[in-house]
């Protein structure tokens, strides 16, 4: 290319410092080079496109910076928050096509009823006396503290109760008839644990009874003679193979009214510890049935 007569040949480039322009400042008419011109303009336009197409990709690149410097930011927020931070990074994710773990399906034991235990004599054989029934000196219940009298075990039923109970008794099987006795000021009561094989048996054995159906009142250790000719308030219930009854009474003779309730609250604090007692042997020994 010619910049004018006997001038100097150089290449313009507009993005280099100093480089001539396509044009001489020369003694020629002053006429740009409209070629020249041309073919200048044409080169620049290149280069541009080049320079936009490069820049496109950093920007690009600097998007892609940008989105994961935000991530990072969000999970440092989230690890104040208590979330975790330690997610894996988007490439690392598994596809949605990925097949979750199968586990076996498992299901835990159902728990061992205790009942069953002291339902039959065959289950129920953890030791059974006065003192494992009725431990002790004093039973508390609730804000009432009764002192412990005398304990009775026999195996002959019938001799430790009064009226239409010993027939009842010999008649379903008793084996056995544990007795104790407590008292809290002016009142006594005994609790008689009579003892079968089975549920059935004990089961049958209280539906025979009537209200002449009473168990025998047991004195000494500190308990007087109470109910041997007053008339006194008596209960009987069942739960598992026992039979128990209660027979409460004035310890200076006195008839029980329907107006003592004194009496009546006695009998009911210690008949729902002897059921307590009675579950509690069931729930032990099914707790040890259950960690062999």
């Amino acid at each position: 290319m010619s910049y004018g007569q006997g001038g100097p040949q150089s290449q313009w480039d507009p993005w280099k410092p100093n480089s001539q322009q396509p044009w001489s400042s020369g003694g020629d008419d002053g006429t740009p080079d409209w070629a020249a011109l041309a073919e200048a303009s044409e080169t620049r336009n290149k280069r541009r496109r080049v320079l936009f197409i490069g820049g496109g990709a950093l920007a690009t690149i600097a998007v892609g910076t940008a989105v994961a410097m935000a991530v990072v930011s969000a999970n440092s927020d989230n690890d104040a928050s208590g979330n975790p931070t330690n997610l894996p990074a988007s490439a690392s994710l598994p596809s949605g096509s990925a097949t979750a773990p199968s586990f076996a399906p498992t299901s835990a034991p159902p728990p061992l009823d205790p009942k069953d235990f002291i339902s039959s004599v065959k289950k129920d054989t953890a030791p059974l006396s006065p003192e494992t029934l009725f431990p002790g000196t004093q039973l508390t219940m609730g804000s009432t503290v009764y002192k412990k009298g005398a304990t009775a075990d026999t195996k002959n039923c019938a001799s430790a109760a009064d009226a239409t109970l010993p027939k009842i008794l010999t008649a379903n099987g008793c084996t056995r008839l544990i007795r104790t006795s407590y008292t809290k000021p002016g009142i006594a009561i005994t609790v008689g644990v009579a003892v079968f094989d089975t549920q059935a048996q004990a089961a049958k054995a209280k539906a025979q009874t009537d209200n002449r159906s009473i168990v025998r009142s047991l004195a000494g250790k500190g308990v007087k003679p109470f109910c041997d000719g007053a008339v006194c308030f008596s209960t009987r219930n069942t739960v598992g193979r026992y039979a128990y009854f209660t027979i409460t009474g004035f310890t200076n003779g006195k008839n029980v009214t329907k107006k003592d309730t004194q009496a009546f609250s006695v009998s009911d604090d210690l008949q729902e510890f002897t059921f307590r007692q009675i579950y509690r042997r069931g729930e032990a020994q099914a707790s040890a049935a259950a960690n062999r």
